[in-house]
């Protein structure tokens, strides 16, 4: 069975997918200086994410019951639709409206990329598209930003937003060629019962993790509730025991999101502190996380022909994902040799292109008949709202601490080092988990 267009259809569709949430973090000080719209910058960020929350659990379902192609095509039309909307906003309040259609219909996208991998790959070749997948939204980080830059400053931001739609018309004729002939239509399972609760619990999380957002600048008060709220909500849609981390599922999920919520709320600090502390330049400090980006894509690469076993693969990831955060927490200190700035994020992205892509094989792997598209969405839920907190919590404890920045690489490592305890229990326990809904 040749699977090479479709391959390069799902790749491509993830990518672009990446490259937008890069490219709108790149332009949006431009967007909201023309639109005079500065009291709305950080609603045209969580209305994305509160779309994505919800179009996340619906999604899965969705494909689950009738294959992935509605959500599919459902969602490639609300994506495109949300970046015309946004590219062509008169107003701030419209280019929220489209950002908000935009990251529902990239969820849909996402959760049904991996239901049609599912379906239409053999086993053994999972761990080679989600190496694929890993590299797709990771390359744009690398050159997203200087491409956003270009188009900026010589088309305009409008086109940031508006050249997308084409390349994702000309990426979904690929997706329906390779598509053509393969087993994805119709669906496995049955109606879930409680659909719409879930999708209403979606509407709460997705509420409590931008009051966490919002309160990560010093309103600690609006940070504690979100974390109360998120406390009763997230656990109605993950698999049972996802906050204990029971063996299986529910510790893959659990792995996942600690792992990806302990890389990105150091991240986010590594070029403040690396310019702010220890007087890098912005672009010397951008090759030490372009150095992370491409040791990512290498340890996808590895992963994907199956060089280690996928135990060692999560080991070794949780491992060099530490050591890279206690490497880079070192950096803050003025004796440390800033050098060390590099190495530190190499090993932690070669951990995280060990980790994230064997994650998505083993969701799959566990997995029963009509429950990829849930349990896949559960493993994109859990990490978009980790670390949504992990972001938020550190960057509280930066401000409370007045500024130090260790003690934003010390409750990360405390994150990651979470996850390398829980290793034993996300390898594969042998039976799939169902994805029920309480924990």
């Amino acid at each position: 069975m040749k699977t090479s267009a479709l391959t390069a259809g799902l790749v491509a569709m993830v990518s672009l997918v990446a490259f937008e949430y890069v490219a709108v973090a790149v332009a949006m000080p431009v967007v909201a200086r023309e639109l005079g719209g500065f009291e709305l910058y950080g609603l045209a960020f969580s209305s994305a994410l509160a779309a994505g929350v919800v179009g996340t659990v619906l999604g899965g379902r969705w494909a689950d019951v009738r294959g992935p192609l509605p959500p599919l095509w459902t969602g490639a039309a609300a994506f495109i639709g949300g970046l015309t909307l946004a590219g062509l906003a008169p107003a701030m309040e419209v280019l929220v409206a489209g950002r908000l259609i935009q990251g529902f219909g990239g969820a849909l996208v996402n959760v049904a990329l991996y239901v049609v991998v599912a379906r239409v790959y053999p086993e053994e070749l999972h761990p080679r598209v989600f190496s694929l997948f890993a590299t797709a939204w990771v390359v744009p980080s690398m050159v997203g930003p200087a491409i956003v830059g270009v188009i900026v400053e010589t088309l305009g931001w409008r086109w940031v937003f508006l050249l997308v739609p084409f390349l994702t018309v000309a990426a979904g004729l690929v997706l329906a060629r390779g598509l053509a002939g393969q087993p994805v239509r119709g669906g496995q399972g049955a109606p879930a019962p409680g659909l719409m609760g879930k999708i209403a619990w979606a509407a709460v999380t997705a509420v409590a993790a931008a009051l966490m957002q919002y309160g990560s600048d010093g309103r600690f008060a609006l940070l504690a509730i979100g974390l109360v709220i998120l406390a009763v909500a997230l656990p109605r849609l993950l698999p049972p025991g996802t906050l204990r981390a029971a063996r299986g599922l529910p510790a893959v999920v659990g792995l996942r999101g600690l792992a990806t919520g302990a890389f990105f709320a150091a991240e986010v600090m590594v070029p403040l502190m690396l310019q702010e502390e220890r007087g890098m330049s912005p672009f010397t400090a951008g090759i030490a996380l372009t150095g992370g980006a491409l040791t990512w894509s290498l340890a996808s690469w590895l992963q994907g022909r199956e060089v280690f076993s996928r135990s060692t693969n999560l080991r070794l990831g949780s491992v060099a994902l530490s050591a890279g955060i206690v490497a880079m927490g070192a950096v803050t200190f003025p004796g440390v040799p800033l050098e060390l700035a590099y190495p530190a994020w190499i090993a932690a992205g070669f951990g995280m292109g060990l980790i994230y892509p064997t994650l998505s094989v083993l969701t799959l792997e566990l997995s029963a008949p009509g429950e990829a598209g849930e349990n896949s969405g559960a493993l994109h839920l859990g990490e978009s709202v980790f670390s949504v907190v992990a972001v938020a919590v550190t960057s509280a404890l930066f401000i409370a601490a007045g500024g130090a920045y260790w003690t934003v690489f010390t409750a990360t490592l405390v994150i990651a080092a979470a996850g390398l305890l829980i290793v034993p229990r996300a390898v594969r326990a042998g039976t799939p988990v169902p994805a029920a809904a309480a924990v």
